[in-house]
Parts: structure tokens; sequence; C-alpha cells
């Protein structure tokens, strides 16, 4: 009988289809890397786990690959480090079969018969929906292996009987979650599941990178390193031949590329002291990007409503391959297609699906295991399917719309031919004209190889105070002990004594602002140690370990049963009773709130409201603003006849850059374009940075203030990714005089604090640091706060701070992550400097050019529905 494994079927006697196939299959293609370290890899080959390892390889005619050779040659040297390597090309196995090899070596005679050997490996993963697939792969080895390992997997899917067996015997190996790793380290004794633990991997560590789920890991591996150290000190250290004197946990990060590898290490290596290795797979990854040309270019592009018009032309792919991933940006937009696709061909009925992260698990779960069995020819999917789920009957990729990042255009490329070796094809849908540049800018940045760094987060306070709380809860900490573990870690290594004295103070007493309140004097102090006692306190923290906060989430449910999924409560509360409205691929009628739940029943209406979950929309990168600035370079030469076109997609667009250069101006990377144009809406200021949504929106703001410095005079602001729009009804004053000094990075902090409401930003920031924090409960499961009540109280703490505790370091934090994340400071302060280096492109067309129209019509886009915005923009074209 055929047993799945990762969407393969294989014999009861096979390994893993997708264990084999992702070892040496390209021998032939790589002849000269099997030479490059074999001196290194001779010590390695002659254990006995490597023997086992390879000889059971070798009766299938496999071998593994060099880079996977390394890393387990690194594991039997007792050392850490990080895997990079292209998808698909058994990261996961680099590190997974090292400890297997590391174990067998340790017990070379019984290592079949040993069970009970308490946590080996400890596996960190991002998404619960990658857990069952890894695990899936693992027990598929263990059995192949006739090891007496068990596999758990542990996050908030896990049911209580599964935690408590896990509780009395911990598995050999757990794949976890960062939030599911805290509530471990809430547990009372919980040092004693890792007193056997050799190795933690982090998964997919380029996604942790940079967010604060990434500090949760961070602050883990550090009390787990330490916990480890102390218990070492008690063994015997006598190195074997394969061992060297370092720290006794290992730690190997596993990830896809992204541009500072060296930082990302050296993140991860932090907490234990050393510098680690980093193994890279030199395989290269052939992907092969084919855009969809319209029939006509627009030479007037508004965003958004081409890709629907184009959907067409995507159905003869889907027909002939035998799955297809149809990648949407945002999940409103991939109901919308959803919709669309049947609509136009409803002989897919049945063998399509939708998936994204507001519906319902169960829904999530059938329609991976039917990707994995081959049943369904398409699926539409936003970034729920973007990590690690290997799906091999997966053949074509189709993006719809710029995926405004190369590092992500390049993980949704390779979930096609997932195999070394293999093409990943991939389809490029604009949504309107002007994407067509960003499709040539994403091919040049692959022949470039430039991709996208991920920024470590720096002195995270809420993530600190609620890591306090966890280990407060449990068996307490020592504030100087914990504080010297606490600073070897990447995010808090800056941490001065006087800013822990400070945090301490927070928790223990409230601050100076909080003092008189016992709410917010949770720690207790026994002997110098600090606990947590009161159980309501502990059950409540317990609720809400972790570090991601959105808006309350309501579950929609039928009135005759059966959940939906789940939607925001900002949605919903702009419907009546009887509205329509659409989630996961069906038309539902809204009949009433009830416990936290939506009742709906089936709507058979031909029209309804596609809800649009907050944080949809994704700004440009900074590599692809770069690249887009690069690839307009070749615009501008092509326009000027000094060079033909070598893409089909800049020749397409010819006609639109020789109207925008009639008009005014194709702009080339050395060059900053401004447009001056007057029409009976007022008088029209046009900038085109092309650096990305949030960059423009605090450049529009800062150089507002500063020409009311010039003259009193107002604005309203618009911006897309390529660039921004100030509207008044008097003439701007800029022209060449000024225009260097308006554009200036002097005095940058200062004007931004002047020009942008920065008190309101860091208010709303505040409300996400506090519930981090635990200075807001959110309220118990099925009787959650409303976003409204949470933003109130939030307020309320902040203006308490403002007044009375100025200096409070979650105040601070507050203002840091505004200038950080919403303003990208460091971006925009790079901006600046590259425009003074720049030349300042001023025209003053007649009438709006095919880089202001998408601008213009985004400015009206909030006060209009989408069918009364598409004719007002019909008669804009027909007027120009």
């Amino acid at each position: 009988m055929a047993k799945v494994f990762r969407g393969r079927f294989v014999s009861d006697l096979s390994v893993p289809a997708n264990f084999l196939l992702l070892f040496y299959k390209f021998n032939n293609l790589y002849p000269n890397l099997l030479q490059l370290k074999t001196q290194n890899l001779k010590l390695i080959k002659t254990t006995p786990g490597y023997t086992i390892i390879s000889d059971w390889l070798a009766s299938k005619g496999h071998q593994p690959f060099l880079f996977q050779e390394e890393a387990w040659q690194h594991i039997l040297k007792k050392e850490s480090g990080l895997i990079n390597a292209p998808t698909g090309c058994g990261k996961t196995f680099s590190v997974f079969l090292g400890a297997i090899i590391q174990f067998i070596n340790e017990h070379p005679a019984d290592y079949k018969k040993k069970k009970n050997n308490g946590l080996q490996l400890l596996w960190v993963s991002p998404l619960r929906a990658l857990a069952k697939d890894i695990g899936r792969a693992m027990e598929e080895v263990i059995d192949a292996l006739q090891l007496s390992w068990q596999m758990g997997i542990r996050n908030g899917d896990t049911d209580t009987k599964e935690r408590a067996r896990q509780k009395k015997q911990m598995p050999e190996v757990l794949i976890i979650t960062p939030e599911s790793l805290h509530l471990l380290l809430a547990q009372k004794g919980y040092a004693a599941y890792f007193t056997s633990l050799k190795i933690i991997a982090v998964d997919e560590w380029h996604e942790l990178l940079g967010s604060k789920r990434g500090v949760q890991v961070e602050l883990a591996l550090s009390r787990i390193a330490a916990t480890g150290n102390r218990q070492s000190a008690t063994r015997n250290k006598q190195p074997s031949d394969l061992q060297i004197a370092c720290c006794p946990l290992q730690v190997w990060g596993i990830s896809a590329t992204i541009g500072n590898l060296e930082e990302a290490k050296e993140v991860l290596m932090s907490p234990l002291k050393v510098p680690g290795v980093l193994v890279k797979a030199h395989l290269e990854k052939n992907i092969q990007i084919e855009s969809f040309i319209p029939e006509e270019i627009e030479k007037y592009p508004w965003a958004g409503h081409l890709g629907i018009k184009l959907a067409h032309r995507i159905i003869p792919i889907i027909q002939q391959s035998k799955t297809t991933l149809i990648f949407i940006n945002t999940r409103g937009m991939s109901e919308l297609w959803y919709q669309k696709l049947l609509d136009i061909c409803p002989d897919l009925a049945g063998s399509i699906a939708l998936h994204h992260g507001s519906i319902d698990m169960d829904l999530r779960i059938w329609v991976e295991e039917a990707l994995h069995a081959g049943k369904l020819k398409a699926v539409v999917c936003t970034a729920s399917l973007d990590l690690g789920v290997d799906f091999r009957p997966v053949e074509t990729v189709i993006q719809v719309g710029s995926p405004k990042g190369v590092a992500r255009f390049l993980q949704r490329a390779g979930r096609s031919g997932h195999q070394p070796g293999e093409i990943s094809t991939i389809y490029f849908l604009p949504t309107h004209s002007l994407e067509l540049i960003e499709a040539a800018a994403l091919k040049n940045a692959m022949q470039e190889k430039i991709v996208e760094s991920r920024m470590p987060m720096l002195l995270c306070y809420d993530v600190l105070i609620q890591y306090l709380s966890t280990l407060a809860i449990s068996d307490g900490f020592y504030p100087e002990e914990i504080y010297k573990e606490i600073i070897t870690t990447y995010c808090y290594r800056e941490m001065t004594k006087m800013e822990w004295e400070q945090l301490l103070y927070f928790i223990t007493h409230g601050g100076d602002a909080l003092q008189q309140y016992d709410e917010f004097k949770k720690f207790e102090i026994d002997n110098g140690l600090y606990k947590i006692t009161g159980r309501r306190m502990a059950m409540r923290h317990r609720l809400h370990i972790g570090t991601i906060v959105s808006d309350n989430m309501l579950k929609v449910k039928f009135i005759s049963g059966g959940f939906v999924g789940v939607i925001e409560e900002y949605f919903i509360s702009r419907l009546e009773p009887g509205d329509v409205f659409t989630l996961a691929g069906r038309n539902l009628e809204f009949v009433m709130i009830k416990d936290m739940t939506v009742l709906v029943r089936k709507s058979s209406a031909s029209k309804s409201k596609v809800p649009s979950w907050q944080g949809g929309r994704m700004p440009l990168s900074a590599n692809l603003g770069l690249m887009l600035r690069r690839t307009l370079n070749e615009a501008q030469r092509i326009t000027s006849n000094q060079q033909p076109a070598t893409g089909n997609e800049l020749q397409a667009l010819q006609p639109l850059f020789e109207l925008q250069q009639q008009l005014s101006h194709v702009p080339e990377e050395n060059e900053l374009l401004i447009e001056h144009i007057e029409t009976k809406d007022g008088f029209h200021l046009f900038v085109y940075p092309f650096e990305g949504r949030l960059v423009h929106e605090a450049m529009a703001a800062i150089l507002a203030y500063r020409i009311s410095k010039i003259i009193p005079i107002t604005f309203s602001f618009a911006m897309n990714d390529y660039g921004f729009e100030l509207l008044s009804d008097k003439p701007i004053p800029v022209d060449d005089s000024n225009v260097y000094d308006l554009f200036s990075p002097d005095n940058l902090l200062e004007d931004i604090q002047r020009s942008v409401n920065s008190t309101e930003m860091a208010k709303r920031k505040f409300r996400d640091i506090a519930v981090i924090g635990g200075l807001i409960f959110q309220g118990y499961p099925g009787e959650y706060k409303k976003a409204r009540h949470l933003q109130s109280s939030a307020s309320l703490l902040f203006n308490v701070f403002n007044e009375y505790d100025p200096s409070n370091i979650l105040l601070k934090q507050a203002y840091q992550e505004v200038l950080d994340q919403q303003m990208e400071e460091v971006r925009l302060r790079n901006m600046l400097q590259r425009i003074q280096k720049s030349a300042i492109i001023i025209r003053f067309p007649q009438q709006l050019t095919p880089f202001c129209f998408p601008v213009k019509v985004d400015s009206i886009r909030e006060d209009l529905s989408s069918e009364k915005l598409e004719e007002r923009v019909k008669r804009m074209i027909e007027s120009l």
C-alpha cells in the first residue's frame, strides 16, 4: 500500500520520494562540486551514523548534496550555524539527518532500540501549516531507519491530551511555534524539558528575522542556552575526535536567500556567543518569468482594474497544467478572483479552491491535503502558501499584481518546479500597465542576484516585559542572572544597565505614572527572586503570549451550523442585517452577531461586498525600487531611440513612455522628476522618487511642511509606490531656486515631528506595544474586547505616560517604531541623500501624464464606490 509523503506517492519499502529527489539528482550537472570539500568530509564518513545513512541511500541509488554533508560535518563537531539553499533543495534534511547521524554515533550498538531518549531536536517553525508537512516528512524517515523516536507537534492547534503526553514524556523531535515555545517556558520546571536537548533548528529564519517573533526566538535561545551551559558544567567535557569545546547547545538556522545572510547568522548565534558557520548550497535555481501583455496598453493606467480584465488569459494555463497556484496580494482580491475565474470557466467548479489566512482552518487543511494528492487544478491564494510547504504537483505559479519585493517573488516562483534541476515557471499578470515595468525590474534583479535584506529589530521592550512575565509565572528569575543572558541577544545587546533598572522599576512598581495602581504591580520579590504568584494574573498572561496583534477577528458561522472563517470586526461593524458579503468563495448574507460570532446564511445574490482586511497593501521594497529606477534608464533610451526594447514588457510599454516623454519626461536613475499641473481641482505637484508608499507618505508631509514655511498654504496628499501628489488651491512655490533645499536631509527628524502628527501615530503604535507588554488585557476567549475599547485604553495610558512619565521606555519605543516602520526614516534619509546627488527635472505639463494619472486616481478612490470610480476614470481618460 502506498504512503503519501509531502504530496508524493511512494511504496512502503521506498525512502520518502521528496527526500530521495533532494539528493544528488544532478551529480552530472555539478561534477566538480563533489571534489571541493572531500578532504574535510573524510572524518564524518568514517562514523557509524554516516555509514548507515549512506548505505541506506546507496541502496536506493542516491547520494546527499554536498551542502548537506557539510552541514552534517559541522553538526558532528558540535558547531552551530545558518544553512542557506534555494527553495526545494533539501534544507530541512540537512539538519534533521544530521541530528539522526549524531544520535546513531552516540549509540551505535542499540540506536534502533533506544526509546524515551528525551527531547533531542527542537524544531521552531513560523507557521502552524508547516508543522504537519514537516512532521510527515520526519516520520517517514524515522520509520524507514527503524528508529524508536517519537515526533510531536506543539502549537495552538495541539489538543490538551497531546500536551499532557508531552509533559509526561517529551518526544525526541518537537515541532513548535515561537509562541508555543514561550508557553513551554511558562511551565514550572521547564528546564527539565531541555536536559537532553542537542539541537534547536529555526526554520524559515528569513521570515522571523526583522519581526518581534524573531525577537521571541532570540530570548528563548538565550534562556535555553544558559540552562544548557549550567547543566553541562557538571558533565565530563572531554571532547571526542569529532567534538570541540564550545556551547553544548547547537542552533541551526534554515533560510532561503536574503540580502544580509551574515547578519542573519550573527543575530541567531548571538545568544550562544559563537560566530557560527554559514553553509551555502551552490545550486542555481532556474526561474522563468512570462509576463501577460495586454492586447492594448493603456496610456493612462490606474491601479487594480486591468488584472480582472485579463483573467480569461489564465484559463488555458490552468487547464494545461496539472496544478497552478495563483498568488494574489490581498485576501479581499483573492475572494474576487476566485469568483471571477468560476464565472469565466464554470468547469473549474470542484477543482479550484481558495486559500488565505481568514478561511476556517479545517477548510485550509483540506485544500493543502488536496494539493498534496494532486486533486486540484488551481488554488487562488495569498501569502498563506508562501512558505516551506512542498506541493510537488504544482507545475505553474501565476503572480497577479506586483509582489513589491524580489525575495517574495523568488519565494513564490519556487513553489513550482519544487525539485533540484527543474525550471520554476511563474507568470506575471499586471493589474495596471505600469506594473510591467516592475516585471522587467524583477527580471533584472534576478539576473544581478539583488535580494532584499531583513533588518533585525532592536530594543523591543514590550517583548522583553512579556518574556520576563513568562519566566515569572514559571520558576521566576534573578535580575542579575537574567540580565546577563538578555544582553547576549542581538536585540538587547545595546540595552544599558540604567534602562534595565528602569524596566524592573516599571514591572514591579508601575513606574512613575502607575505606581498608585495595584493592577500594574504584577511582580513580587522574594529574597531577590522575581515571581508572579497570582493565579488569575498567570492565566491571563498565558492566554496572550505572542507578538501578533491585529484587530479582533470574529468567527463567521452558518445559522444552520458549520464555520466559514474569520473576519475583522471593523468590516462587520459597517454591515446591516441583510447585507451580502463574500468569504471563502461564498456569498453570505449577514444575519446578526451573537457571542462574538457572525451568523450568516447562504445567499444567491449576484452582487456582494468584498472584505478589505487591514494591512493588505504591501509597499515597494527598497531593492525593487532601485531596480525600477535602473529599468527606467532603459525606458529613457528606448524613447530617445538610442536602443531598441530588449524585453517584451518595455517593448509593449513603448507607446506609454513616448507619451510620457512628449508631455513631460521619463526620469533616469540619477534624476528626480517633478511635475506642476493645473486642473479645475487646483494646483498639483507630482513627485516621482520610486521609493514605495510609506516613504512617499512621509515625504509628502515633510515637503508640505517645508513649503508652508515659505508661504501660508494648505495641501491634500495622495501617493502610490511610484510617487506622490500635493494638491492646493494656490500655486505651489517649488522651482530651481529652492528645490534642493526642500529635499534636503538636514533637520529631517525635527521636520518629521513637526510635519506629521507623530503623537497620534505613536498613540496607535502604542496600542500594540501595550497589548504585547501586558498593560492591556484583550479579554478571555470568546469575550475579546473590541478594538475601539483597546485603543481607548491604550490612548489613556499613552496620555498618562506623556504627562507624568515622559521618559518611559515603552513610550520611547512607540515613537521609535513610528520612525522605523511607518515613516521608514532610514530609507527616507537615504532617498534624500540620493536626490541631493541627482538632477532634479521640473516640468509643467498642460495635462495629466501617464505617470501622474494613477496617483490622481488614488486620490479620489476612497470617496467613490468601485463602479462610480470606473465611470469617473473613463470620463477623465476621454477628456485627455
